[in-house]
């Protein structure tokens, strides 16, 4: 079978068990071929669910998708506007598709950041897939891996300050399991689109090797 297969191929290093891709450069490509920025970001979700089904297919365990960064605020308003009401439509539009095929859809980032409509829409998909045990699919969105390693910080030293922990207790594995991505493992695959060969504040702590 052909999930038999897959885990022979990840027991033996042939399919890395987590991948993470910075979706960059769909602006720049339209842009190139005197097209709206909007006509890129629209056609960047292809790929995207051609890479969710191909790691389906091999066997990947985790894959993450860098959809909008903490810096991607600093773009025109209106540029901004149409990211997130084209995330919105996406999510909604492939929700039942990853269910029916065993995707577990999460999100990381700082969601008091968004529209109150999204982050409940962002909970509502989720829970429909939560339990999924196929693939899992996080998506960063307002995802900083700066943030993430503050928030970390911040809820160690709440810990503290509570009692419940002593900072000389504090070393890599404490801080790990407080990072956004704690429970899976870390990528051994990273991908950036569009020619950059930059981290770009993701993942910081996760792709250090």
């Amino acid at each position: 079978p052909a999930s038999r297969r897959a885990a022979a191929l990840r027991a033996d290093g042939a399919v890395p068990r987590h991948v993470a891709i910075i979706m960059d450069g769909n602006g720049r490509w339209a842009q190139r071929r005197l097209l709206p920025r909007s006509a890129g970001h629209r056609a960047g979700i292809k790929p995207v669910r051609m890479a969710v089904e191909e790691c389906t297919r091999r066997g990947c365990e985790v894959l993450t998708i860098f959809a909008f960064s903490s810096e991607n605020w600093r773009r025109p308003p209106q540029e901004v506007g149409f990211l997130m009401q084209l995330f919105l439509e996406s999510m909604e539009r492939e929700v039942d598709d990853l269910a029916r095929n065993g995707v577990e859809l999460r999100f990381i980032g700082e969601r008091a950041s968004l529209a109150r409509e999204l982050q409940e829409r962002m909970a509502g998909v989720e829970a429909r897939t939560r339990g999924n045990t196929g693939l899992k699919l996080v998506v960063a969105v307002a995802y900083g891996g700066r943030w993430d390693l503050v928030a970390a910080a911040r809820r160690l030293a709440e810990k503290c300050v509570r009692g419940e922990l002593d900072p000389a207790d504090i070393g890599e594995h404490e801080l790990h399991a407080e990072l956004q991505l704690a429970e899976l493992p870390d990528p051994d695959l990273f991908i950036r689109t569009g020619g950059e060969q930059r981290i770009s504040n993701f993942l910081l702590w996760n792709l250090a090797y």
